[in-house]
């Protein structure tokens, strides 16, 4: 079986991603139909905004970061947690919890506007954190020796997305980010309770 076969959501997600924010960076007019708005969506005909907002991104740099990072995580999620279409759908409804708190909070606010998958691949990243916590799949700085426990790092995120937020001071979606990775979780332990319970085994009987 060749990789793509094995993953096909992921590697799918990935390039219509990459294929509808390359578009988006040679035509204004699709990124300014796309991103998400809360003031425009005034109306149930826009709230597609609150999913198509997740398939352009502001360059490439931006475009490479989210999708190397949904390249390295969802591959253990579509294979270890959830089935395909559970998967798909999860990742969706994952661009629309990430925003549901920015969306209500900008309502009013028409300098407000966001783009980027980031809140739905936190929610991947920390959906396969609850498979092994203890696992040290984080580099900082690519570097293997300072390689993070995954838990170690959910925690330190969690805290930076928290305290960046409040800041307020620029331009990057930490609302998002937190709360997609809050969604990743939850959900993951909804729909698969067998890995909740040994996430948390794990967590009391550590092996290193």
């Amino acid at each position: 079986m060749n990789e793509f076969a094995a993953f096909p959501v992921t590697y799918s997600i990935i390039a219509v991603t990459v294929l509808v924010s390359i578009l988006s960076f040679n035509d204004a007019t699709i990124k300014y139909k796309l991103i998400f708005y809360p003031y425009g969506m005034t109306e149930p005909a826009a709230y597609y905004r609150f999913v198509s907002y997740g398939f352009i991104h502001e360059d490439y740099v931006h475009l490479f970061f989210n999708m190397f990072t949904l390249y390295s995580f969802g591959r253990v999620a579509e294979a270890l947690l959830f089935s395909r279409p559970q998967y798909l759908l999860f990742y969706v409804s994952a661009l629309v919890a990430a925003t549901l708190f920015d969306f209500f909070k900008n309502r009013g606010n028409s300098r407000y506007a966001a783009l980027g998958a980031s809140g739905a691949v936190s929610a991947v990243v920390f959906a396969s954190i609850i498979f092994n916590p203890w696992e040290r799949g984080i580099l900082l700085f690519g570097i293997p020796a300072l390689a993070l426990p995954n838990i170690v790092f959910a925690g330190l995120y969690i805290y930076y997305c928290i305290y960046m937020a409040k800041r307020g001071k620029d331009n990057i979606g930490h609302n998002a980010h937190l709360w997609g990775s809050v969604y990743g979780f939850v959900l993951t332990g909804i729909l698969r309770p067998d890995l909740l319970k040994g996430f948390f085994y794990q967590l009391i009987h550590p092996h290193f």
